[in-house]
């Protein structure tokens, strides 16, 4: 396979000499299927074969690489003088591409699977059932998850492993030192957390008490300020600087589609697979929080976007996402945090300066054009899947020349 990417025997030969040697083959494969370009695969073939021989020299095998190898190898290439990798060495493409090797040799079992830091495992056993608890039970996502055990996990650090033994006023003091070390954003997540976990420890009768009842609130009116969203023209201007042939700028140009159309979250996009899709209906099914499904229909730009941008997707990936990275390796997945990027790409290159760029701003845009267009609020609720009509009556704001229809005069004030 590596005759894929070099011609000469001599080159051919070294390659597949030594520890390395007989993954190499297997590795440009793998290189090829998941997208890299012909430079990039070059190179880190080369510095697969390089490590090999490094831990030869240091009296290992490929079977005991790890971090602590990968590092000692990065302090080598700084002063590397070995004689077939000296002329082609380039110290950024060569570490990252042991680290693309050494993730190969993991997923073939040529060496252990490494510990991942902070991972459940790590967790303190309260909080792994909690988790565990709340992903069966609620259908919370691993992001809220990961906030939900990072509070629980520092409340169990303060104040001990025992829960039957705190009390009110433990648990009050906790939070409020807390929040005088950050923002008013991070301690609103901490008190969403801290109470999940408390009412999960009085569900399961580990506290005697309902703690969560201690955690105070915050002054926070979600109602007082107008919702921020795009004019008309913004969003026209915003999905012109998507256009293009490009698989990238396709991807781009529907993904801004479903959001801007649908008022989808950049989570939804995120997860959004082929089998939610019903062509012959023109319809979308989208899950969200705590398993909230919903069927949408397919506006004909949104479906054309989705369309076009399938023709190119990668195929060699074996995930049935939707949307998928548009570099190597094209396999993974797009996140939630992905989504927004591509929206905060597409705002900068439109010109659009907005306070807080990403893929929620386009979920309040698509909600205030349908409140202009006269959709009623309860169907606005249905399509953004809101639980109650007063996060719906949050956009209501946003049609001041109804308001102004409707506004009282002051007292006192000739109108």
């Amino acid at each position: 396979m590596i005759e894929r990417y070099f011609s000469a025997p001599k080159t051919l030969r070294r390659l597949r000499a030594g520890p390395s040697g007989s993954h190499v083959d297997g590795f440009a494969k793998a290189l090829a299927q998941q997208g890299y370009a012909l430079a990039s695969a070059v190179r880190y073939v080369r510095a697969a074969a390089h490590l090999g021989g490094f831990v030869q020299r240091q009296g290992g095998g490929l079977s005991a690489i790890d971090a602590s190898t990968l590092e000692a190898f990065g302090r080598h290439l700084v002063r590397c003088r070995c004689p077939p990798w000296k002329a082609a060495k380039i110290g950024h493409h060569a570490r990252f591409g042991v680290k693309v090797f050494h993730r190969y040799l993991v997923e073939h079992g040529i060496c252990p699977q490494p510990p991942l830091t902070g991972s459940p495992s790590e967790e303190p056993a309260l909080v792994s059932t909690f988790r565990d608890w709340f992903r069966t039970h609620r259908g919370v996502t691993h992001p809220t998850l990961r906030l939900y055990a990072r509070g629980a996990t520092e409340l169990l650090h303060a104040l001990g492993d025992d829960p039957s033994q705190w009390t009110a006023q433990a648990v009050r003091s906790f939070l409020l030192d807390r929040a005088r070390q950050c923002g008013a954003g991070t301690t609103q997540k901490l008190i969403t957390s801290l109470r999940a976990f408390l009412r999960y420890l009085s569900f399961c009768g580990v506290t005697s008490t309902d703690l969560a009842l201690a955690i105070p609130a915050i002054a926070h009116w979600r109602l007082a300020t107008l919702p921020r969203c795009l004019s008309t023209n913004e969003v026209e201007r915003l999905i012109a600087t998507c256009d293009g042939r490009t698989p990238l700028r396709r991807r781009e140009r529907a993904i801004v589609l479903l959001l801007v159309r649908l008022g989808l979250r950049a989570g939804d996009v995120a997860q959004l697979r082929f089998t939610d899709i019903d062509w012959t209906n023109g319809t979308v099914q989208v899950m969200g929080k705590g398993r909230y499904q919903v069927r949408l229909p397919l506006p004909q730009d949104v479906g054309d976007a989705l369309l076009r941008y399938v023709e190119c997707r990668p195929r060699l990936d074996p995930t049935d996402r939707v949307f998928v990275r548009g570099i190597a390796p094209s396999n993974s997945v797009l996140s939630g945090d992905a989504i927004s990027s591509v929206v905060k790409r597409a705002l900068r290159r439109a010109g659009i300066a907005v306070p807080a760029p990403g893929a929620h701003l386009l979920r309040h845009t698509a909600a205030t054009e349908m409140l202009r267009h006269g959709v009623p609020l309860d169907q606005i609720g249905l399509v953004l899947r809101h639980r109650s009509i007063d996060m719906s009556a949050y956009y209501a704001k946003v049609d001041v020349a109804l308001l102004q229809q409707i506004a009282q005069p002051w007292p006192g004030v000739p109108s």
